[in-house]
């Protein structure tokens, strides 16, 4: 998935997005992370319902010294804080979604993005599955609930048992493919973390 194919996300214009409704009052927190360039930003700006707040900058010679662009030469710019978008469940419940950098130089930020999240979707490349390992390392510190989601690079298949190896996912945790390019596959992601986040509530042991 390349900067060009990124920047066709199936983001609708502000005159056609969703307002805010008056009634609603649940709001839910939820961060979307992983790797650098593995698409999260793309997430949030293909499934909000608003105009997303990004901080993306242009990358500068002198990052491009410091962040590894070897999978992903086309790269030029990145986040440097987070992304943040909103999408309506109901009349009464949006989901606010935030979407954390990934260059291992921005990651002290996370922890204090994972401060009240309901819950997370770690984003993965197959190609760079090593990338995920830090996402999901302090996640599990923070006892946060998450689900992983194979983004679409078009990159060689791997079965689904070998990427639960390789990422040493618990058997519970859902894994699902997407396109974070598409707003209807990105929705999907999304619904299969809240059932996910349900599922746990209705376990004596977690509830």
């Amino acid at each position: 998935m390349d900067s060009a194919n990124s920047d066709l996300a199936e983001s609708r214009p502000a005159s056609s997005r969703t307002p805010l409704r008056s009634t609603a009052d649940n709001g839910l927190k939820i961060v979307i992370v992983g790797g650098f360039g593995v698409g999260k930003t793309t997430m949030v700006r293909s499934v909000s319902d608003i105009r997303p707040l990004n901080t993306e900058e242009t990358m500068t010679l002198a990052s491009r010294d410091v962040d590894d662009l070897r999978a992903v030469p086309q790269k030029s710019a990145t986040t440097v804080a987070f992304d943040f978008g909103r999408i309506s469940l109901d009349e009464r419940t949006v989901l606010y979604l935030f979407g954390a950098p990934g260059q291992e130089r921005f990651w002290f930020l996370w922890d204090r993005l994972f401060s009240g999240t309901l819950g997370a979707v770690v984003l993965v490349d197959t190609r760079r599955l090593a990338d995920s390992w830090y996402a999901i390392d302090r996640l599990e510190h923070h006892g946060t609930p998450f689900i992983v989601a194979r983004n679409d690079f078009g990159g060689p298949p791997h079965s689904a048992e070998q990427l639960r190896e390789a990422l040493d996912l618990d058997p519970h945790i859902p894994l699902i493919d997407c396109d974070a390019r598409s707003r209807a596959s990105s929705k999907k992601v999304l619904i299969a973390l809240v059932e996910h986040l349900q599922a746990l509530v209705g376990t004596p042991e977690t509830a």
